[in-house]
């Protein structure tokens, strides 16, 4: 089942949405938000999945979906949570600081909490005040839970993931390692995230989910030419299982929270720093990722950051290269 918001208020009109994205029908009848059907999902997930049956065999009225018209699926969720799942990528990043990688980011997830208030749809332009803020985009894979107990166990985490997405987290790279001085954390350095056009039951992800990870090419284009090509599947250190039960450890978290996986970041096949797309790699899922990688075999990065004018879109395939939650496409506005 696929299930989207169409922009309309703050929170938008749930629609349930064709498995080839061409069609949707107003679900408003049986939640009129998609956080409405997560707070009462036990009760509800069976009318929205007839109402997906019912669609997908045309004896409902329907509307062609036009992802431009759609906000985020969550236009603003309880919570908004931030994993770094791919330890690949927070070791590449220590190393062009010259600073030492604690063994403990292997077993001990790293997570922050950031703003969820207002996500970006996908189609809505990526806000630019200031070109030295240096702007990145990070592609990663985002799943949504119902209630979580205290305490949950990696399946009792699990178990609560009702829908799974991506998200372009839009970060202010120039911006981080001041606030990181401070010793408190990401504010300003995280601006707001722009999330794919649809959210996806796991079940219908087939066997492209399995225990925790999504498996499959995550595309990521910058100014129409392929910029990262990595598995989603690969090199994940931490499945959202994990994930879910870390940040569950001291409280418990709500029906519509988000959990993201960090940056999807693919080691080469020899084992060593990724390479471009252009010369066979499976290139890069953020800029500062390269930008890393120039600096440790260079000593110093050469690829920009964004800048206003720049195009970034991001999707996922199914095997009829087909995107499976629709595409994030967006234009910085500077």
């Amino acid at each position: 089942m696929k299930l989207a918001s169409l922009k309309q208020g703050r929170d938008g009109k749930l629609v349930v949405v064709s498995n080839d994205l061409a069609w949707c029908a107003d679900a408003s009848h049986i939640a009129p938000t998609l956080q409405a059907a997560l707070d009462d999902w036990d009760r509800l997930e069976a009318d929205l999945r007839n109402l997906a049956t019912d669609l997908e065999h045309g004896v409902i009225p329907k509307e062609r979906f036009h992802e431009r018209e759609a906000a985020a699926p969550l236009p603003r969720a309880y919570q908004w949570a931030d994993g770094s799942a791919y330890v690949n990528h927070v070791a590449l990043v220590r190393q062009a600081r010259g600073a030492e990688m604690p063994d403990s980011f292997w077993h001990d997830p790293l997570m922050y909490q950031g703003g969820s208030d207002g996500f970006l749809g996908p189609r809505d332009a990526i806000p630019l005040a200031d070109e030295a803020w240096g702007c990145d985009m990070e592609a990663e894979i985002v799943v949504v839970t119902g209630d979580v107990p205290l305490g949950a166990s990696r399946e009792e985490a699990l178990a609560a993931i009702r829908l799974v997405g991506l998200t372009n987290d839009v970060s202010l790279r120039n911006l981080i390692p001041g606030e990181l001085a401070k010793g408190f954390g990401f504010f300003q350095s995280k601006p707001a995230s722009a999330m794919s056009p649809v959210y996806v039951t796991p079940d219908a992800l087939g066997d492209s989910w399995q225990d925790g990870k999504l498996s499959g090419q995550l595309h990521v284009d910058l100014n129409g030419q392929p910029f990262g090509r990595a598995d989603a599947g690969v090199d994940m250190t931490f499945d959202f299982g994990t994930l879910i039960a870390h940040a569950a450890k001291t409280r418990a978290l709500g029906a519509g929270t988000i959990i993201g996986s960090g940056t999807v970041s693919n080691r080469d096949a020899d084992g060593g720093p990724g390479k471009p797309v252009a010369d066979g790699g499976v290139g890069y899922s953020c800029i500062a990722e390269i930008r890393m990688i120039e600096t440790i075999q260079t000593g110093g990065a050469k690829t920009p950051f964004l800048k206003s004018g720049d195009s970034v879109r991001i999707w996922m395939e199914d095997a009829r290269h087909h995107p499976i939650f629709g595409v994030i496409e967006q234009v910085v506005n500077g």
